[in-house]
């Protein structure tokens, strides 16, 4: 699909409030916990923490049944795009929750959001509910979310992937946002944002995800810093990770299967029954 993009806003403004679309670069790193106590003291002179401190965000991530969109995302072509569903913290029915088209084109990130109560939210995208441009804030972000929807048949919720994070926004530049990723998990199962995060680890004991968010290039200061603590960008997708997962786990459970029911002269479906 084309990208239709009007606005530039940041995802949170200087006042702590939630914006509806923005494009900028995302940078990844890995990193282990001893990087990331030290790269924290370094940061305190250029970007602190934003105002809501450590946050649980939980994603609904939404598929084909085929996952065409996390594959071709694997193959790292010059486009691709998500849809998800995202709340701050365990959702309730009333919950303000947000749809969000992600897209990403020549290494430039686009998102654009609608906000609903979660309950609407999920009936919106799971039991093809109707919203107004009125009821989600914008019209036509509304308009390219039905438009994604119509165009990828089958969309249904394939991952919920969650994670604790702490954002970092730049002392001396608005535009500068850090992000701090840990306990990132997914599961495939109880695909309810209302059911809290929980799941199977991605990452291994310590490592913390970071994201460098920024509308141009870094600034020197702040490449100088992760050159002298050999901190380097990462490929690293989390629904990605979660996918690859999944696929490794069911090839393990079918090799398992077939090596008992050569055993046992059962059959495979003797094992899932």
């Amino acid at each position: 699909m084309p990208i239709q993009t009007k606005n530039t806003k940041n995802e949170v403004n200087g006042m702590g409030e939630y914006q509806d679309n923005f494009k900028r670069y995302e940078v990844k790193y890995l990193l282990s916990a001893e990087q990331y106590a030290k790269l924290k003291k370094r940061l305190e002179k250029i970007a602190a923490v934003d105002a809501y401190g450590e946050t649980k965000i939980l994603n609904i991530y939404y598929d084909t049944p085929s996952f065409s969109l996390i594959r071709t995302s694997l193959e790292k072509p010059v486009y691709k795009e998500k849809l998800r569903l995202r709340s701050y913290g365990t959702a309730s029915d009333t919950t303000n929750s947000f749809v969000e088209i992600k897209k990403k084109y020549d290494g430039i990130v686009y998102k654009r959001r609608i906000n609903l109560p979660y309950k609407k939210a999920e009936a919106y995208l799971n039991k093809g509910l109707r919203v107004s441009g009125d009821e989600a804030g914008n019209e036509q972000i509304v308009g390219e979310i039905d438009a994604f929807k119509d165009y990828y048949e089958g969309l249904a919720p394939k991952m919920m992937i969650s994670y604790d994070r702490i954002a970092m926004a730049g002392i001396h530049d608005p535009e500068l946002r850090i992000t701090f990723d840990r306990n990132i998990c997914w599961r495939t199962e109880d695909l309810d944002l209302r059911h809290g995060g929980y799941g199977r680890t991605l990452l291994e004991e310590g490592q913390v995800l970071m994201e460098v968010k920024i509308l141009g290039a870094m600034s020197m200061e702040l490449s100088r810093i992760l050159s002298e603590l050999e901190i380097f960008p990462a490929s690293f997708s989390k629904y990605g990770r979660g996918y690859v997962d999944m696929i490794s786990m069911r090839r393990v459970g079918h090799m398992v299967a077939g090596a008992y029911a050569i055993h046992t002269g059962k059959g495979a479906y003797a094992y899932a029954g």
